[in-house]
């Protein structure tokens, strides 16, 4: 790290707190006035720090920064192996993820950023993720793990978010199949998994799982149609102090726990529980084409399992339709 993000994990490791200039210089064996113009650098970008005479310098407690240090706080003796690594504004953390990832870096090396200028969902769409308000993760893995069951990273992904959530806000979620959050109906968290096979076996040689969840309202709200469709965990400007990092390192927790023992699918009872769809209509859209059915169940492997008004059943995979509810 830089002497400027250390010095910004130290002041958020005791935020509210004054640590003198010769405390800070001492601990990082750097001059005063580096720290001095660190500092400045830090107050220009907008972090609230107050530098006091014979006090020395102080992170607002109310400030709301993600950072390595403070989701390391709430991190469980599992997420502490973790290499955290937090941006203020990248392009796409999944594409800095598989760039580390062709480089041999090992798992459970995890990218955030406070905002992506060019962050993706599936098929390549967009994916809006202003500062400062949003968690935009993405988490290195090297499963031992076939094709064919990659998509129980991507669903076990889905029930940690959606736990996650109501953990620290005691709110409710859905999960619309396959793996997107829906809170009061509108959506509040894309996953996009992105994996490399390897030719020899057919197994996974590495998968990046990305993680974008909307935490608190964009400033001017959400744009053009997204309004419609998006919603925040908080409807509000900004998120509670330390919200999060609190529940950045809540979905690793819950996400590293289903990890390790992923195929028992110990998250299925609550991915069936949160499924948005079953017992409903859904629009099954497939090469194409769109026809009308009942979403009756999901199957242990996650499969969608709807009736169509023929009476014909049938098992949808997620590589190979979507649904439109």
């Amino acid at each position: 790290m830089t002497v400027k993000e250390h010095i910004l994990a130290l002041l958020d490791s005791r935020k509210g707190e004054y640590l003198s200039g010769e405390d800070i210089a001492g601990q990082l064996s750097v001059t005063r006035s580096a720290v001095w113009k660190a500092i400045k650098s830090l107050q220009t970008e907008g972090y609230s720090i107050q530098a006091v005479t014979n006090k020395g310098y102080s992170l607002s407690a109310q400030t709301d920064i993600l950072s390595a240090a403070a989701v390391s706080r709430y991190l469980d003796a599992r997420g502490q192996k973790l290499s955290l690594e937090v941006f203020k504004s990248v392009v796409s953390t999944n594409e800095m993820v598989k760039t580390l990832a062709s480089g041999g870096e090992a798992e459970g090396k995890v990218i955030l950023a406070e905002e992506q200028t060019a962050g993706r969902g599936r098929k390549g769409r967009p994916f809006f993720s202003p500062s400062g308000t949003g968690i935009y993760m993405s988490i290195l893995l090297r499963p031992k793990l076939s094709a064919a069951d990659a998509t129980l990273l991507t669903t076990s992904a889905a029930v940690a978010v959606a736990l996650a959530i109501e953990s620290v806000s005691g709110l409710s979620t859905q999960i619309k199949w396959v793996n997107d959050v829906f809170m009061n109906g509108k959506k509040v968290c894309g996953i996009l998994t992105e994996a490399s096979l390897s030719l020899e076996n057919e197994w996974l040689d590495y998968a990046v799982l990305g993680i974008g969840i909307n935490v608190a309202l964009p400033s001017g709200g959400f744009p053009g149609g997204l309004s419609e469709i998006a919603t925040s965990v908080y409807e509000q400007d900004k998120p509670p102090a330390d919200l999060r990092n609190r529940l950045a390192a809540e979905v690793l927790n819950r996400f590293l726990g289903y990890y390790e023992q992923l195929k028992n699918r110990l998250f299925l009872p609550d991915y069936r529980q949160r499924m948005m769809s079953l017992g409903q209509t859904v629009m099954v859209i497939k090469e194409n084409q769109q026809q009308q059915a009942t979403a009756i169940d999901i199957d242990n492997d996650c499969r969608l399992k709807v009736r169509y008004a023929n009476g014909e059943e049938e098992y949808l995979s997620s590589g190979e339709v979507h649904i439109r509810l």
